[in-house]
């Protein structure tokens, strides 16, 4: 849109992915990115938006989560996620939504773009539902940890976390030192050697993260301050802000869950 001005969220592949897709389109010089990590919020632009606003422009924000001041009228900013809400294997990915207002032709619809946006939603078993090998679903998952500023440290230390993982039926308890579940999620996939796990739930300093069936994070949704997304209802992700006791309540909670029959 020739009106338009893109601020870009946290990074990870699909926002890297966004920011080669608009500098293809030619609107190098319409984005705007502070290489935000993620979960980054609208406010660490509001200067910008505030001066594109006065220019006639239209600010696109893109995975920023919504802490602006009331006086900026939301009827003018577009709002690009695929969170919370918003999430659901039917939706959307922030990358198709900027692709389809873009109004590019199917052919720039690469695999590589239809990989990331899969890797977006459901993580490797949206991969292997489009028939990435081993190696392409490898492929994908390190370039993402590369984008998300995964470290050699933090890919050893979550190593060592799952090898002294614990099972409860289903569920696989990963507590790690690490702040980031990300490498965790990728080494426990068989296309790296682990073990697999369909339900796991990471147990870091200051926050808890589970993945997999959607019922389990349907009932998490309630708790403050949480995040969720993916391929919704099926299957999914959840996080929250939680330590010390409370951490443990959590993770009891969640072990009861499969501790008898789950849908």
């Amino acid at each position: 849109m020739s009106h338009d001005r893109y601020f870009l969220g946290g990074h990870d592949l699909e926002m890297e992915e966004i920011r080669t897709l608009l500098v293809e389109a030619g609107l190098a010089g319409r984005l705007v990115d502070k290489a935000l990590a993620w979960g980054a919020r609208a406010s660490a632009y509001e200067s910008e938006i505030r001066a594109a606003l006065v220019r006639g422009e239209t600010p696109v924000l893109i995975e920023l989560a919504d802490d602006l001041p009331a006086d900026i009228d939301r009827g003018v900013l577009v709002d690009i996620d695929h969170h919370g809400t918003r999430a659901g294997a039917d939706q959307p990915t922030a990358l198709e939504q900027i692709f389809a207002r873009l109004g590019l032709p199917a052919t720039a619809w690469t695999r590589r773009r239809a990989l990331v946006a899969a890797n977006d939603v459901g993580h490797a078993p949206a991969l292997r539902g489009l028939g990435a090998s081993a190696e392409e679903i490898r492929a994908i998952r390190d370039a993402d940890r590369r984008a998300q500023g995964v470290t050699a440290a933090v890919e050893a230390e979550s190593r060592r976390a799952l090898a002294t993982a614990e099972r409860a039926g289903d569920l696989l308890i990963v507590r790690t030192t690490a702040s980031t579940s990300s490498a965790i999620v990728d080494f426990v996939l068989p296309e790296y050697g682990g073990p697999g796990a369909e339900d796991l739930l990471v147990v870091m300093p200051d926050t808890v993260s589970f993945f997999g069936r959607g019922a389990v994070i349907e009932r998490l949704k309630s708790i403050p301050g949480c995040w969720y997304g993916g391929a919704l209802p099926e299957r999914g992700y959840w996080g929250a802000p939680i330590t010390g006791e409370e951490s443990d309540r959590l993770v009891a909670c969640v072990r009861r869950s499969f501790s008898a029959p789950t849908p």
